[in-house]
């Protein structure tokens, strides 16, 4: 929704309006629409001044606070939604990124408390909410924000992050000041040092890890994680934890109880995240997720309610799409439109404009990222937005929530090998075997290291079918410079808190090893365009009922995702609803590699760069380059981090352009 910035002097140092503008300007893509600054000193328990940036030109103030805003308009198109915005008294101040999707039902409640409103933003409901309930306001908040809240009575600052992470909160801070931002690059603005944290570019080059902690590429720059706040008062920054999934289970109704409240509760997310004042659209991949939106979504419209107020009498749909039917999901994605007379867009990025685009796309991204889907994902924002939507739903947090993904089998059958469940384990493998072609030998392996002593297992390694399975076709870690992974080489592993090791392995993915860094991209490759998506998948009262579900409701008779294909029968295409196969959000990312890209990338690793940044057995990634450009070995993601460091590294620390 918006771009948010401030400055908390701690040491009652002077600021420059001037330096602090670039901070917003720096990020202006994220409000286009509208912007605002507030300055408060310590004498004072309300704002000194409020003005745009021209009127504060030249002037040094020694405050103890500065807030600024950009704002992008969804909620509340009116100046009187300018942020940052106060309460009647003075007392209260915010700056906001996000939505407060049930602002309404909240409004109404604050008004039966005796509270007045002014505007009809959910920003105002922040404070009159924060005013009644303290930072208890955040369990009441069904929505994706990042606020920073200034208590001038109390004089203290108030920052939080919603549940799931979707909306960004960056921080950097010392014995002298605390800065904050919507993005990492406004605070380099402010001369924050430029260091890579060698630890986190470890973890991202040998196990693909982005964003699983509050460390960021950047030495020093921290990140506000999902579902914590922040405060500061008497100098003191403490950090605490607001919400976490529970520890529930819901193991007693039918499939046919379990699909319908699946449906209630996702229709309900989907009709709140249609409260908007522009344009609204769909991504649409073809695939169950972002199709089960897409449907729900005509449904609403069809009936006649101010969905079809905001959406239109047809949707609009945008997708990525290839030539190459291997990468190509059209046949799904044209039956969803049949299905729905939806208006569809496609756009087909091309892998020969990649690298010429990528150092645009890695500035907005602020940090590495983990394959090229992204590059198509830039895409489909860029088509949403020429096609005049502000405002787009997307189906991220299903494959984490549901268990989408093909790797989950293996940890699901490990859970009934433990509870000594064989009928029900030998009838999964089953139908894993009949459904699906690429049937792994390596699952039997998974499921003997868990449950049987170390000399049964030396003697399964001897049999073919194991030993077989058990050969590397992909890229290991041998091209990382030794004396680099003698520094900072740790296995980073997640626990979860769950009994069931699928259940531990979800929430592990949801909270820190793949949806953090999927929302991350799914912000800034929005933003970038002044687009807000917004994720259905992610209300956080659909999370907790879709973790509390037994795991036959994700995984059942070598199918993933049973209770969202039960509860969508009759509305998703029938072709889509049974659909087996799992494309993801992909590019065909191995053949450009070999082909289009590959003398760039070869320039690129004989680089003398490459070599001087310390992280690269230079000549092993040459072999095994070699080897993956023969078709060899397959890894195009390894191959893509190489490449991705080495351009981040040149537009961040070095700062070329």
């Amino acid at each position: 929704m918006c771009g948010i910035a401030g400055y908390f002097s701690l040491n009652r140092d002077k600021i420059d309006i001037e330096r602090f503008k670039l901070v917003l300007d720096t990020i202006d893509y994220r409000g286009p629409d509208d912007f605002g600054y507030a300055v408060f000193n310590s004498q004072s328990k309300k704002a000194l001044f409020t003005e745009t940036p021209e009127k504060l030109t030249g002037i040094v103030f020694t405050p103890d606070l500065v807030f600024g805003h950009k704002r992008l308009s969804i909620i509340d198109l009116s100046p009187t939604g300018r942020q940052p915005m106060t309460d009647e008294t003075g007392r209260f101040w915010v700056v906001f990124n996000g939505e407060i999707y049930n602002y309404i039902e909240l409004r109404e409640e604050l008004r039966s408390a005796g509270y007045t409103f002014r505007t009809n933003t959910d920003t105002e409901v922040i404070l009159k909410a924060y005013a009644l309930w303290g930072e208890k306001c955040l369990d009441r908040f069904n929505g994706m924000f990042a606020f920073a809240l200034w208590d001038a009575g109390n004089r203290k600052l108030f920052c939080a992050r919603d549940r799931m992470g979707i909306k960004p909160f960056y921080y950097f801070h010392d014995r002298n000041r605390f800065v904050f931002a919507s993005e990492i690059k406004a605070l380099l603005v402010l001369d924050v040092e430029r260091t890579a944290n060698h630890q986190i570019v470890y973890d991202y080059l040998s196990q693909a890890l982005l964003d699983h902690t509050d460390n960021t590429f950047f030495d020093g720059i921290k990140q506000l994680r999902a579902a914590h706040y922040l405060t500061i008062s008497d100098g003191d920054i403490s950090i605490k934890r607001w919400w976490d999934i529970p520890d529930t289970d819901h193991d007693y109704l039918t499939d046919d109880a379990y699909a319908r409240k699946f449906y209630e509760l996702f229709e309900d997310s989907i009709r709140l995240r249609l409260r908007s004042d522009v344009p609204v659209g769909t991504c649409l991949s073809g695939g169950l997720d972002s199709s089960s939106i897409v449907c729900i979504a005509n449904r609403l419209i069809s009936q006649g309610d101010y969905a079809r107020e905001i959406v239109g009498e047809r949707q609009r749909t945008f997708s990525s799409c290839f030539e190459k039917r291997e990468y190509d999901e059209r046949i799904f994605i044209e039956d969803v439109i049949d299905n729905t007379n939806a208006r569809s867009f496609y756009t087909f990025p091309e892998g020969s404009n990649l690298l010429d685009l990528i150092p645009k796309v890695i500035w907005h991204q602020d940090e590495p990222f983990g394959s090229t889907s992204i590059f198509a994902q830039w895409h489909v924002m860029k088509l949403a937005k020429e096609k005049g939507v502000k405002v787009l739903l997307d189906g991220q947090g299903a494959d984490e929530l549901l268990a989408g993904y093909h790797g989950y089998f293996g940890t699901y059958y490990i859970d009934l090998a433990k509870s000594l469940n064989l009928l029900q384990l030998i009838s999964e493998l089953y139908y894993y075997k009949k459904i699906h072609e690429n049937f792994q030998p390596m699952i039997f392996a998974s499921i003997a290291r868990a449950i049987l002593p170390e000399f049964l297992i030396s003697i399964l390694r001897k049999m073919p079918v194991i030993r077989n399975s058990s050969r590397q076709t992909i890229i290991g870690n041998s091209w990382i410079d030794r004396d680099f992974a003698g520094n900072y080489n740790r296995e980073q592993t997640f626990t979860g808190k769950f009994k069931s090791n699928l259940k531990s392995q979800l929430y592990s993915l949801f909270m820190y090893a793949s949806l953090p860094a999927l929302l991350h991209y799914e912000d800034r490759n929005s933003m970038a365009f002044s687009l807000e998506a917004r994720v259905p998948f992610l209300d956080y009262r659909f999370v907790e009922y879709i973790f509390s579900l037994p795991p036959n409701q994700k995984i059942r008779n070598g199918m993933t995702k049973p209770v969202l294909r039960n509860a969508m029968k009759g509305i998703l295409p029938e072709k889509v609803r049974i659909r087996t196969d799992k494309m993801g959000f992909v590019t065909p990312e191995s053949i450009w590699f070999r082909t289009v890209l590959r003398d760039r990338i070869v320039e690129i690793i004989e680089s003398k760069e490459f070599k001087d940044m310390g992280y690269f057995n230079v000549q092993e990634v040459k072999r095994e380059f070699d080897r993956f450009s023969r078709g060899e070995q397959d890894d195009s993601f390894t191959v893509w981090r190489w490449v991705n460091i080495v351009l981040w590294w040149q537009k961040f620390i070095k700062r070329q352009e």
